[in-house]
């Protein structure tokens, strides 16, 4: 189990329980045996509770584990996943973005590429990542990554996880739109096998820049979507004032449809991924190795595939997104 440094509203009944439970466990060690039979009833409701929570989770409770300070980010995944990497640095035009990572590395015994969002574990961290919110040198330097993979003939995999693309000032002077564009135009091109895994919470354009690839896996828990519920509802609830994303937001993610389930549903993604009980913030390790087993399984069903055969089904994928189905 992973050490867990947040908890979330909908948690509290567990973690109270998770007290009770480690209380019991201390009054036995002290010699208190008769409280065995409590210890192991209270392990049990916690299982059972845990079951019924998870179970039932709304879309905006799903966003909010999507954004978990404790869920595994893109390097976690690298190190559990990944031997050799070897990450690597700047967009050769103005500076290194630390908001997004990647390099080389290998997936069991084949060489590939990773890209990835990585947002910050430590307040310091977080600061000098910004939030996983990347700017055009991010963008840029994810090119340069997307264009070695081509160079070598290896596999791309990248990780989604960000809010969006940072929308300062700085970074419109600098083209953001063009290198998102870019990207996307790129990715559409590439006669290799290209992955995406969505591993937390997918924003907008900038979460877009690193998935328009042959194959889209999604966790359990992430979202998607071309924007976030709160602002989606300063938007449509303006009226209600500053307080119009907080009040509708739990509204708006219901209507938004960016839960691994409706996703699927829709086609947009090709496969859900699925989580540990109580959240890829509970488990790493078996996160990441489910993340794995998925990638592997993947990487052979493409690797199969001629240059063709993969542009081909790339360009059919994306035509057929979208339909307007009848409810």
């Amino acid at each position: 189990m992973t050490t867990i440094t947040h908890h979330l509203d909908f948690e509290r009944p567990l973690i109270e329980l998770e007290f009770e439970i480690e209380r019991l466990k201390d009054e036995i060690l002290r010699g208190n045996v008769a409280l065995q039979k409590e210890h192991s009833k209270r392990e049990r409701e916690l299982e059972q509770k845990r079951k019924d929570i998870f179970s039932n989770l709304t879309p905006h409770q799903r966003v909010q584990l999507a954004r978990h300070f404790d869920r595994p980010f893109t390097l976690d995944y690298v190190r559990y996943m990944m031997t050799d990497f070897v990450e690597l640095h700047g967009d050769r035009l103005y500076r290194d973005d630390p908001a997004i990572v990647g390099g080389l590395a290998k997936l069991g015994e084949l060489p590939v590429v990773v890209v990835g969002h990585q947002r910050g574990k430590t307040t310091t961290d977080r600061i000098k990542r910004n939030f996983g919110m990347p700017q055009p040198d991010g963008y840029r330097k994810a090119l340069r990554l997307f264009r070695l993979a081509e160079k070598f003939g290896l596999p791309l995999i990248t990780f989604i996880d960000t809010p969006g693309a940072y929308p300062g000032i700085e970074a419109e002077e600098r083209g953001q739109a063009e290198a998102i564009a870019h990207n996307l135009l790129e990715l559409s091109e590439l006669s290799i096998p290209t992955i995406s895994i969505v591993i937390g919470e997918g924003g907008s354009g900038g979460a877009l820049a690193l998935g328009l690839t042959d194959r889209i896996l999604m966790l359990e828990y992430a979202c998607y979507s071309v924007i976030s519920p709160e602002g989606c509802a300063s938007i449509l609830w303006k009226q209600a004032g500053e307080d119009a994303a907080k009040l509708h937001a739990a509204t708006a993610a219901e209507n938004l449809k960016l839960t691994s389930k409706d996703l699927q549903k829709f086609g947009i993604v090709d496969s859900v991924i699925p989580e540990p009980l109580g959240g890829a913030h509970a488990n790493h390790k078996e996160t990441a190795e489910n993340v794995r087993e998925a990638l592997v399984r993947t990487v052979q069903e493409l690797s199969g595939l001629t240059v063709q055969e993969l542009l081909d089904a790339r360009y059919r994928k994306y035509r057929s997104m979208g339909p307007v189905l009848d409810h």
